[in-house]
């Protein structure tokens, strides 16, 4: 006989892809603290409880402030590697099947680490996870905005070489008082490479922002996004051009972007109808990763499991991966939900 999942059991059990994590963030206290006896570094934290306890911010800046602290402690591929494969473990646990995983090379080359090293630590880590765990995976790099636009493009100069192992670019850091439009001609350079691109907008921005980043950058997804209820034409056109959001539900109450969980843009996002995905950001600072943002998302709003469906469903659609890998991901999440008896009509 058959058996009833839950709304709840569905979505944690269901093939998922994540879209917005930043590789930086998924670093852990105890791996933290392993890299820095490796490499003879000294974090100002004595022990992982008193980091642990450091991970209480109430803004962007002051998650920021720690988050490139901890940075440091990454030095050499092995550290990128093993770095990749502890998150790729967590992910596999939670049902990822796919990854679109953020990377700041400038937090590292700043501090003299090439561009090469850390990539091809990150790549090194992919292969694990794919030869352990099945996860297809594609590397995202993003520029800093709080960094000057000359400064970003001596990082794409930087990176122009080694192209053909990056599968798209993106923008993030602190959002106020950098809007989209600093870096118009950085990303008229990406565009004419030819790779697909993302950038952060409408999480602290206004909905102008992600206006912005529509039509000056040119971007093919948002990552955040959540303002854009503030703004019915911008919300509408989300809906209208099917400009996907990948939002980090943790991460934005966690910020202070939105008080409560109750409070949160989601239900209102997808009532109108944008292809919204859920995402982790920032695991290790945030309280969580994708599954914990699940149960946190699932507690406030009660999702039925059509919606968990469609969630799923535009993981998948919203990634950068081939037509026939999307379709394979496709049918293996409709195998789920009608092995279970909940395949939406």
């Amino acid at each position: 006989m058959m058996s009833v999942s839950t709304p709840l059991e569905l979505a944690l059990g269901m093939p998922k892809a994540e879209l917005h994590v930043h590789i930086e963030g998924t670093l852990e206290p105890e791996l933290a603290f392993a890299l820095a006896r490796r490499n003879g570094v000294t974090l100002p934290y004595p022990d992982e409880a008193s980091l642990q306890a450091a991970y209480d911010f109430d803004n962007l800046q002051r998650f920021l402030d720690l988050y490139y602290a901890c940075a440091d402690v990454l030095r050499t591929r092995a550290d990128f590697r093993d770095l990749m494969t502890a998150y790729l473990a967590r992910a596999a646990a939670d049902g990822v099947i796919h990854a679109e995983i953020f990377f700041d090379p400038q937090t590292h080359t700043a501090r003299g680490i090439p561009l090469a090293t850390l990539l091809g630590g990150l790549e090194d880590g992919l292969v694990e996870g794919q030869l352990r765990w099945g996860i297809s995976g594609r590397l995202i790099l993003c520029f800093l905005r709080h960094l000057s636009e000359d400064e970003c493009l001596a990082c794409l100069d930087e990176a122009e070489p080694l192209l053909g192992r990056i599968h798209g670019f993106g923008l993030d850091s602190s959002e106020r008082g950098h809007p989209p439009s600093k870096f118009a001609r950085l990303f008229a350079r990406c565009r004419a490479l030819g790779k697909p691109l993302v950038a952060h907008a409408g999480e602290e921005g206004p909905p102008e922002y992600i206006t912005e980043a529509l039509d000056v950058l040119g971007v093919h997804r948002i990552d955040h996004g959540v303002r854009a209820v503030d703004d019915p034409e911008v919300l509408a056109r989300l809906a209208r051009e099917g400009v996907p959001l990948t939002v980090c539900p943790l991460s934005n109450t966690r910020l202070c972007v939105f008080r409560e969980m109750a409070e949160h843009s989601l239900p209102r996002l997808i009532a109108a109808g944008v292809k919204v995905t859920i995402n982790s950001d920032d695991p290790a600072y945030f309280g969580g990763y994708l599954n914990d943002n699940i149960r946190a998302v699932q507690a406030a709003f009660g999702f039925d499991a059509a919606t968990w469906y469609r969630l799923a469903r535009n993981s998948f659609e919203a990634s950068f991966a081939t037509d026939a890998e999307k379709a394979g991901w496709i049918a293996r999440l409709d195998g789920f939900f009608r092995q279970r008896g909940a395949l939406p009509a």
